[in-house]
């Protein structure tokens, strides 16, 4: 994972990058990064500017059916992996020497 920049260096890579002075693979090397990392920090300043969250959820999405229906699958998910831990318990206890 890579290092996180403090917030005050990205504000300060983001308020060079809007002057428009240099382009932006100029301002990405002389800062440091990769163009694309420079590329999301301004996609990301932009969305938080304009007061939109990170992830929009199309409208008229039932959330909270899809909220039961993924609780019922993680119910079902759990109760197979521990019929699995068990039948493995009881296949390696007839492997083991004796």
């Amino acid at each position: 994972m890579p290092t996180p920049y403090p917030p005050e260096f990205r504000r300060d890579v983001i308020a060079v990058a809007r002057k428009g002075e240099q382009s932006i693979p100029q301002i990405a090397r002389s800062f440091g990064i990769s163009e694309s990392c420079l590329h999301r920090w301004l996609r990301i300043a932009e969305r938080e500017e304009s007061g939109q969250s990170e992830r929009t959820f199309p409208p008229g999405a039932d959330l909270e059916a899809e909220n039961r229906e993924l609780r019922r699958r993680t119910a079902r998910l759990e109760q197979e992996n521990e019929i699995l831990r068990r039948a493995t318990a009881y296949f390696a206890r007839d492997t083991l020497p004796k």
